[in-house]
């Protein structure tokens, strides 16, 4: 396996990360997982040993060939890799990742450049839409110089005209997959939408925050986040979409009201965490669930047409040009429009580690299912560091690999609500505070207690007993004293 391979590294819209020819990969989507997994650094929180940025924004990955349809250019396979655990998810599309395709597969000479402009039709494998994209290219060679401002970048560059022909109802096959344009989760009103990405749209009013606030303020509302997760767990079922524990999608989105009737403000998470702007598919959604009558997040009625709507984030907005068909309830949208920027960052070779391939031996032994410590807390304080000491020492003493899961929030009950929905299948260690084994009513359903099943190996200290073997719900606790 040629563990030294092309990659181009692009800035595309709010977000980073590498380019890949489909054919500069390994053959196969367990070796093309594994390549993607070393080139961003996934098994690191920091991921310093890759290209990504330690964020789920950093994190991704564009595939790119001549594509296999009729009617398009290019195919484009997007993947969310794990961030400190090795997890490649080609369920979602990225919108911002999609903007930097076209220039890319020009440079690569998949397409040939026009004078002037380029339109490229871009396939989505990932939920089967297309995309048509438009490209400056004077003289016939991609620009990324020009004076098109996007917020959340820093800087100018050239427009790149993204027009979404046929997104709604990739995913689950319709635009609203539950049957309804509003449904109630314990009491709360919600609007599950496919269209671009499939999200579970709330009214921030509705969970006590006003929609406005900052995403480190929402990030640090545990409580809330909680709720969030459990509304979206029940949601990705009404979908369609089964068990979503470990899957990003539905992405969670909060609306509230915005600053003009042709706009609305909207917070998105990806799915723990609040964006720092706002994906490109989830402003798609937004807008459509803001144009159509009888969401959560409708705005005034329009009439058949094309509209210029605003998605008020964090960092600014997304002016997005939406078609409408139709009236009243039988409105659809049939077409949305809108600008983002790339930029080619660097291009060269990408040096694959080894330690993200079988080896030889290890290739031809039964397969084996790696152990997940799941932390709730965030990558780089006193649990994480424990965990990952643990984990180490547990991969040598069972010779099986030993894997750490970050899933903060919450006070630590989004970490236990993943363990307790986990398959029962030995693999699945959680590791935290005692005082959140007792106080988080789902961490008693994962079947032990602080000190059960467990030995006082020193003062201030819990370790899991490993003599029989790990049992199906490992919980290795530390006390508060002397930490």
């Amino acid at each position: 396996m040629n563990k030294v391979i092309p990659c181009v590294l692009m800035r595309a819209g709010t977000s980073r990360g590498p380019f890949f020819l489909r054919e500069w990969l390994p053959d196969g989507d367990e070796a093309r997982d594994q390549a993607l997994i070393g080139a961003i650094g996934a098994s690191d929180p920091l991921q310093l040993d890759g290209v990504g940025g330690g964020s789920t924004l950093n994190s991704k990955v564009a595939i790119v060939s001549r594509s296999t349809q009729p009617d398009c250019d290019l195919d484009y396979l997007f993947a969310q890799v794990g961030v400190g655990h090795r997890s490649v998810d080609t369920r979602p599309n990225c919108g911002n990742m999609l903007s930097g395709v076209a220039p890319f597969g020009i440079e690569q000479g998949l397409v040939k450049a026009q004078d002037g402009v380029t339109r490229v039709r871009v396939f989505n494998v990932n939920t089967r839409s297309r995309i048509d994209v438009t490209v400056r290219t004077p003289n016939g060679r991609v620009t990324y110089e020009g004076d098109a401002r996007i917020d959340g970048v820093a800087g100018t560059a050239a427009p790149i005209l993204l027009d979404f022909l046929d997104a709604w109802g990739a995913v689950t096959g319709q635009v609203f997959p539950t049957g309804q344009r509003i449904d109630h989760i314990d009491g709360t009103a919600v609007t599950c939408i496919d269209a671009a990405m499939p999200l579970m749209i709330v009214r921030a009013a509705d969970l006590g925050v006003t929609g406005r606030e900052k995403p480190v303020a929402l990030d640090a509302n545990t409580a809330l986040l909680a709720r969030i997760e459990s509304l979206r767990l029940q949601a990705g079922r009404m979908m369609g979409l089964g068990d979503v524990s470990n899957s990003v999608i539905p992405k969670p989105v909060l609306v509230s009201e915005g600053d003009a009737p042709h706009s609305v403000t909207s917070r998105y998470f990806t799915p723990h965490r609040c964006h720092a702007s706002h994906a490109v598919t989830g402003a798609i959604g937004v807008r459509s669930a803001f144009a159509l009558p009888g969401t959560v997040a409708s705005g005034i009625a329009r009439e058949a047409g094309r509209h210029k709507l605003v998605v008020l984030h964090p960092a600014g907005q997304i002016d997005v040009e939406v078609e409408l068909v139709g009236q009243g309830d039988a409105a659809e949208v049939k077409g949305a429009a809108l600008v983002r920027t790339a930029r080619k960052i660097m291009q060269g070779e990408m040096h694959l580690p080894d330690y993200v391939f079988p080896r030889p031996e290890e290739a031809a032994a039964p397969a084996r299912k790696p152990i997940t410590i799941i932390v709730p807390t965030a990558a780089g304080g006193g649990n994480d560091t424990m965990a990952r000491i643990i984990a180490g020492k547990m991969g040598r003493l069972l010779g099986q690999e030993v894997l750490v899961d970050n899933r903060a929030g919450a006070n630590g009950a989004i970490a236990s609500e993943f363990v307790a929905r986990a398959e029962p299948d030995r693999q699945h260690a959680d590791v935290g505070l005692c005082g959140h084994a007792r106080h988080e009513p789902r961490a008693a359903e994962t079947g032990l207690r602080p000190g059960r099943g467990l030995r006082a190996d020193r003062p201030g200290g819990l370790i899991a007993d490993l003599d029989g073997g790990p049992p199906e719900r490992l919980r290795a606790r530390r006390s508060g004293a002397g930490v």
